[in-house]
């Protein structure tokens, strides 16, 4: 851990029953007048943005419209798009309801709407924003990506296909809503996925080399909350409680990698997900324990400290010490065999469906140059890569 670090996260939560109807208010507090609503068709034929705006009216802060065409990869253009139809309608606020995607895409149209011009582009990179952006509320629909908290948006350059970042602290949003209202609906293999998204950003968070203590608090609760409710989660999809412990388990695992950064499960699932297709979630949960057996011993102190939350009190205190790291990541695959033989969420590559493992040199080449990397605690070359996709097969 380094002798210097930082903590920065001033986004305000809402959480628990009732906290939508806080929103409008809130907002409003804030100098929002005429909010955009933006979503994805998945979540608008829920039903969820016709609540959402509903209660947002009743809270006399009406939407100017509902933006429900943004996809799964959202682009440049999306996001240009959006932007002129912001400006048309003479909104002066955003609130994004959905996952990461749509949550990116609102990030990537505060900029346009805030710093002017048309090409999102002109503002890629870490350092492009130079004063704060108008007000923008999230509103997650799934518990994983965290990015309700985070100073990251990354969005599809149209021309060229590849995935840009946009970096900037006036990228946190203002406000973020945790409401068990709005996963109670979310399919059990979308829980389990991306909860395991979650559960990555927290123990990477956690055993990474830009780890604190404030990042370290945050995680450890993460992966308590996230161990306990998702196993709970797969038989009572509509119990509220289990479903706010998910969605706070994402927000608290949001703010501390957001700090302390990710590793090299992330190196491996951003490549693998890049050239088969696959979601991130599913690619996180596919390399956990692997890459934490990779990192191994040199994170022994910490996985025997995350064993305390992914199994609870009697079960650690029954545990000799010696062999509390490996029953951590014991617990880790117990957990995926669980999530297997509930929704099918896979554990090996040939699970998630690739056949070729000619596919793994060009994962490899990927996760190479993947930034993630730099903040894993052990070093990883081209043949060691390679090695953890083998071990992965199957």
């Amino acid at each position: 851990m380094s002798r210097y670090y930082d903590f920065f996260c001033p986004v305000k939560l809402m959480a628990g029953e009732q906290a939508l109807e806080q929103l409008a208010g809130e907002l409003a507090g804030l100098g929002a007048r005429k909010p955009l609503l933006l979503t994805d068709k998945g979540v608008s034929g829920t039903g969820l943005a016709t609540l959402l705006a509903g209660v947002l009216a009743e809270g006399e802060l009406p939407v100017a419209a509902i933006w429900d065409e943004i996809p799964a990869d959202s682009s440049t253009a999306v996001v240009e798009r959006i932007a002129a139809r912001y400006r048309e309608l003479g909104c002066d606020s955003l609130v994004a309801l959905g996952g990461g995607s749509v949550i990116d895409t609102a990030k990537a149209v505060n900029i346009l709407a805030s710093m002017g011009g048309t090409r999102l582009l002109d503002y890629a990179g870490a350092g492009c924003l130079t004063r704060p952006l108008q007000p923008l509320a999230v509103v997650p629909t799934t518990a994983g990506t965290g990015s309700e908290v985070t100073l990251v948006a990354v969005i599809k350059d149209e021309a060229s296909g590849r995935k840009v970042p946009f970096t900037s602290p006036f990228l946190l949003p203002q406000l973020a809503v945790l409401d068990p209202r709005l996963t109670q609906g979310l399919p059990l293999n979308i829980t389990a996925a991306t909860a395991m998204d979650a559960m990555t950003h927290a123990i990477e968070a956690f055993i990474g080399n830009a780890k604190n203590p404030v990042s370290d608090a945050l995680a450890l609760m993460a992966v308590e909350k996230i161990a306990n409710a998702l196993p709970q989660v797969l038989s009572n999809p509509q119990d509220k409680r289990l479903r706010l412990q998910l969605a706070e388990g994402s927000t608290l695992a949001g703010m501390a990698f957001s700090n302390s950064m990710v590793g090299l499960v992330h190196a491996l699932g951003h490549s693998l997900g890049a050239r088969c297709h696959l979601p991130h979630g599913l690619c996180m949960n596919l390399f956990l324990p692997t890459v934490l057996d990779y990192n191994r011993p040199g994170i022994d102190p910490e996985l025997a400290r995350l064993l305390l939350p992914l199994v609870g009190a009697e079960r650690f205190a029954a545990t000799p010490a010696a062999a509390r790291p490996q029953a951590a990541i014991e617990a880790l695959q117990a957990l995926r065999d669980t999530l297997w033989q509930a929704v099918k969420l896979p554990r090996t590559l040939r699970e998630a469906g690739v056949t070729d493992k000619a596919l793994l040199p060009e994962i490899r080449d990927l996760a190479i140059n993947d930034g993630a990397l730099l903040y894993n605690r052990k070093d990883a070359d081209r043949t060691q890569l390679l090695g953890l996709l083998e071990l992965a097969w199957e």
